[in-house]
């Protein structure tokens, strides 16, 4: 029997340091972790391999418009729960999530601006609220905005990313795709510019409404645009799909998209297209 008895040695729990979340992000395009500072100074596009990260829509309003011009239209138009949608999760509580989380009302922020001292009309939607689906509100939002730039004959510019169509609303959301077309026709038969801006990703419903309307169409680098997804589409048709489909590339090369434009180039080259427009607006 031992005299003596060892000491019990505790070990105390290191309690784990608190990281601020966010302060950098790993490029999906190089792998190269950036902070986000530096993101935000280079409008969110990755200093080494030119990988376009995701911006919300404050951020582009706030990249293309000239400084403080921006007034936002229809900011009380809020989304209901018009098929009392259950699910996973309560329609009416993913929606308050989301406008806790990002401080918008919905997907799209819309209004009329000045981009180097020309007026125009902006819808921008925002992928980090429930993926820029569009529901009744969204396409409300972006008619009202079309009819604006109707009624005051200016251009017209809708940068679209988005999931498609919001499955919470069902039809009412389906209706949307031919409501904001219909005001685009009567935009058009005014002979007055639209610009449509397509980013990484836009898809469904919004791509086969008005984001693929424009008179002139603009895409930012290896953006993912298409109707239904690359693996449904194979497995629908049954066939192996080319290389680089359904990417920004792949459709300008077959004549989907006008032009392929860095973000850093955005504000300059839109400003230049309303030049060329503006004997149209005049």
């Amino acid at each position: 029997m031992a005299i003596f008895k060892k000491p019990a040695i505790k070990i105390q729990d290191r309690k784990k340091r608190d990281i601020p979340q966010g302060l950098f992000q790993k490029c999906p395009g190089c792998d190269e972790v950036i902070h986000e500072i530096e993101l935000i100074e280079n409008q969110r596009v990755c200093p080494h391999c030119d990988y376009h990260f995701p911006q919300t829509a404050k951020e582009r309003i706030e990249s293309l418009l000239d400084p403080g011009s921006f007034v936002e239209m229809d900011a009380n138009l809020y989304s209901v729960d018009a098929l009392r949608f259950q699910g996973m999760a309560a329609y009416k509580d993913r929606l308050k999530k989301y406008q806790e989380a990002t401080g918008l009302i919905d997907a799209v922020l819309s209004g009329y601006g000045m981009l180097e001292g020309v007026k125009v009309a902006i819808a921008v939607m925002d992928f980090t609220f429930l993926a820029a689906t569009m529901g009744s509100v969204v396409g409300e939002r972006v008619t009202r905005m079309i009819e604006f730039a109707t009624a005051e004959r200016i251009a017209i510019i809708i940068i679209s990313a988005s999931g498609g169509a919001r499955m919470y609303e069902g039809m009412l959301s389906l209706m949307q795709m031919a409501k904001t077309s219909g005001a685009l026709a009567r935009h058009a038969d005014a002979r007055l510019p639209y610009i449509s801006v397509l980013t990484n990703p836009t898809t469904a419903g919004v791509m086969a409404s008005y984001a693929s309307l424009g008179d002139i169409i603009i895409a930012e680098p290896k953006s993912m645009i298409g109707f239904a997804g690359p693996r449904v589409i194979k497995e629908t048709t049954h066939q192996d799909l080319p290389k680089g489909f359904q990417t920004a590339e792949f459709l300008e090369e077959h004549g989907l998209i006008d032009q392929i434009v860095h973000r850093k180039k955005l504000r300059s080259q839109i400003a230049e297209f309303l030049r060329f427009f503006a004997p149209a607006v005049a």
